[in-house]
């Protein structure tokens, strides 16, 4: 490993459950290297993305054990769309896939499912079947599972601004009203609590477009695990590091 990933790295410690340090009520995964897992494996692409849907289920699972409130994760970028057709039309029928085994199931454990992004440019299909999880859902009082698709932070940004300057246009209020809470309210996320852990699985050392604005003080874990690896020592090792940090926000 590089020195310029030894700060970021994981700690390569024995995984043990600190059930008296505080858990993230938010954490967000980039959930990255479903393709290199296939190709490890002389699988083709889609197959990774496959096992890697079939991950999420556990890590919600994990996730809801542990009494987490948030659970983001990155399911399909703005950027993705760069990719060849047949991957990404693999890639849009996996959410229906997903929701068609995994929702009865979802319910039953009190979850409740909402996306932020474009969801409104999938296909029909896809917005369809997410839109029935959501309603489905909406009752829910346990984890949220809260699904980035068809996300860009930046455009995210961008249309936060474009929505101030409309209700500024429209006199509900000034430019001097203008502020960090005026543009959270503006946000996909608006509702959410910002990310206390943001975990990015497959060795990548960046953060894609993803909740940037809202990770500005998040802890964030790096491990070179790929996505349909990722299991519940790895889920741990992320918490238990984040419970040996002292969060100061810029103060000391």
């Amino acid at each position: 490993m590089s020195l310029f990933k030894l700060p970021f790295a994981k700690k390569e410690t024995k995984t043990i459950h600190n059930l008296t340090g505080k858990v993230p009520e938010h954490i967000a995964i980039i959930m990255d290297g479903n393709g290199r897992w296939a190709q490890k494996k002389g699988l083709p692409r889609i197959a990774g993305h496959r096992e890697g849907m079939d991950n999420i289920k556990k890590i919600v699972k994990i996730a809801n054990k542990r009494s987490v409130k948030i659970l983001t994760l990155y399911a399909f970028s703005t950027e993705n769309w760069k990719r060849p057709s047949t991957e990404i039309d693999f890639l849009m029928k996996l959410p229906i896939d997903f929701l068609q085994h995994y929702l009865p199931e979802l319910i039953d454990e009190n979850v409740r499912i909402q996306t932020i992004g474009e969801v409104n440019d999938l296909p029909a299909n896809t917005r369809n079947a997410i839109m029935r999880a959501i309603e489905q859902t909406s009752d829910n009082t346990g984890l949220i599972l809260n699904i980035a698709i068809n996300y860009g932070s930046k455009y995210e940004i961008v249309q936060s601004m474009k929505l101030i300057c409309q209700d500024i246009i429209q006199g509900n209020y000034s430019i001097d009203d203008i502020s960090e809470e005026k543009i959270t309210e503006h946000l996909y996320t608006s509702e959410l609590s910002d990310p206390d852990l943001l975990i990015r699985t497959s060795g990548e050392l960046r953060l894609s477009n993803f909740l940037l604005w809202q990770s500005a003080y998040s802890e964030l874990w790096f491990t070179d695990t790929l996505w349909p690896d990722f299991d519940e020592e790895e889920f741990e090792k992320a918490i238990n590091d984040y419970q040996g940090r002292k969060r100061r926000y810029g103060g000391i």
